[in-house]
């Protein structure tokens, strides 16, 4: 490498890659060993100075930071939604960054983009869309969403406003979104972002959002531009009943988005397909590839039904923008963002690699995996199931425990590297979650250290 400007470049760069090949290959584990800022200030002291430190201590002091962290991927890993992605995924996250694309325009990053392409045309066959469908990739699931909305909102003003029914399509009381009691709570985020107001549509005695709660409030509400349907909550996995809400939305001509950030993947699995029913009315959805699809963080797929609207709602023009190609479709023309990095591409390079098939295989691993877990959990008699898996998130408790039981309990497992499982609530009662997301995992350890450490 001959840079006459930077020095060490040789040097970061086989010191950088050799760590990158040892973390990918090497495997982690699920300690909890998140430190005080006060205490990692102690631990490596201003790490940025005027003549800078050389790229070896700079690896060493990342060495320390990194200790400092929970791994997401270990197959004992079950809180929250964990990260599994393939080694081949994580490998080519590198050749990413290498290439440096910029993947906001196709004039720039053309090869890129075809590539992420194909993953959403593969999405879209699995959703039952047609070619005409358009896609793109996003940081997470929030700007997903987000960006979904805005679509959906702009649809529907313009619609009002060509009916006349809101002279300025804007209803006088002001937008409405409906969502479910157990809808991401990014979506409340999201809503105070465009300014609008949410309505909670009551879930049946299965959790679900049905179209007659969605109906409910249609009927009683003026300003209704869209209607937010999961495929997979986080904290119990349920999936709301597509079929029932897509014949609503689509009677009254309401945006219907599915955000299907972590139970969106399970569209692939043979054995659940038909709780996915009505997806194909949808107009919009998310799948969130670094949670159930195997990929690095972050990347979000999010899939378009009809492109109408779209572009009219996120093109950008400036000066410097106007010698940009539209003949083909950008994917800053999809997304609330501009600069992009292709992080779609992990996924597509693990695609190839492994196959769709495998990809299919690994997540009824999963499904199976909870249904072998929830079934030795009700074989107990100190434990008892709290919901039967839908996906692949299984909820329980300990009868008797008290909530500093559980954090007792958890706290001293993660401490020990043993297994990470987080306590949550449903209902105001405590409970604990194990979310199998890594087909990995070895289903008959983790119900060992289930079933034994809590008698």
């Amino acid at each position: 490498m001959n840079n006459k400007f930077w020095n060490h470049e040789d040097e970061a760069v086989e010191l950088s890659l050799n760590w990158a090949k040892k973390r990918t290959v090497s495997g982690s584990d699920p300690k909890t060993t998140a430190l005080s800022a006060e205490t990692l200030r102690k631990i490596v002291g201003n790490t940025i100075t005027e003549e800078g430190l050389g790229p070896k201590k700079a690896l060493e002091i990342f060495e320390n930071l990194n200790n400092a962290t929970r791994s997401a991927d270990d197959p004992m890993n079950f809180a929250y939604i964990p990260c599994a992605p393939t080694k081949a995924s994580v490998a080519f996250d590198e050749v990413v960054s290498a290439a440096n694309v910029f993947g906001g325009l196709w004039e720039g990053g053309a090869g890129a983009i075809f590539a992420e392409n194909q993953v959403i045309d593969w999405m879209k066959k699995k959703l039952s869309w047609s070619d005409k469908a358009i896609g793109t990739f996003v940081a997470g699931g929030t700007y997903g969403n987000l960006s979904a909305l805005a679509c959906a909102r702009d649809y529907k003003r313009k619609i009002w406003k060509k009916e006349g029914r809101y002279p300025n399509g804007r209803p006088e009381d002001g937008y409405k979104l409906i969502i479910s009691e157990q809808t991401h709570s990014s979506v409340k985020t999201i809503a105070k972002v465009l300014d609008v107001e949410l309505l909670i549509a009551k879930t049946d005695n299965m959790g679900r959002m049905t179209g007659q709660s969605v109906k409910n409030l249609i009927e009683n509400y003026d300003g209704i531009f869209a209607v937010v349907a999961s495929t997979g909550t986080t904290n119990t996995g349920i999936i709301d009943d597509l079929e029932s809400i897509s014949k609503i939305c689509m009677k009254n001509n309401i945006w219907l988005h599915i955000d299907g950030a972590y139970g969106g993947a399970g569209i692939l699995a043979p054995s659940i397909r038909d709780l996915y029913k009505g997806i194909e009315n949808a107009d919009s959805f998310i799948v969130d590839p670094h949670k159930w699809l195997f990929a690095p963080y972050d990347c979000c797929m999010l899939i378009y039904k009809n492109p109408e609207n779209v572009f009219q709602t996120f093109s950008q023009h400036a000066e410097y923008l106007d010698g940009v190609d539209h003949s083909q479709i950008n994917p800053s023309d999809m997304a609330l963002h501009l600069s992009r990095r292709t992080r779609g591409l992990p996924l597509w390079y693990s695609l190839v690699t492994y196959g769709s098939k495998k990809y299919t295989e690994a997540i009824e691993v999963c499904l199976a995996n909870a249904k072998k877990c929830a079934q030795a959990i009700k074989e107990t008699e100190h434990l008892e199931l709290i919901l039967e898996p839908v996906l692949s998130i299984v909820v329980f408790k300990r009868k008797t425990w008290k909530k500093e039981d559980y954090e007792a309990w958890s706290h001293k497992l993660a401490i020990e590297g043993k297994i990470l499982c987080l306590p949550s609530s449903i209902d105001g009662q405590t409970i604990l979650r194990l979310a199998f997301l890594n087909p990995n995992t070895d289903i008959e350890k983790v119900i060992k250290i289930i079933v034994e450490t809590t008698k």
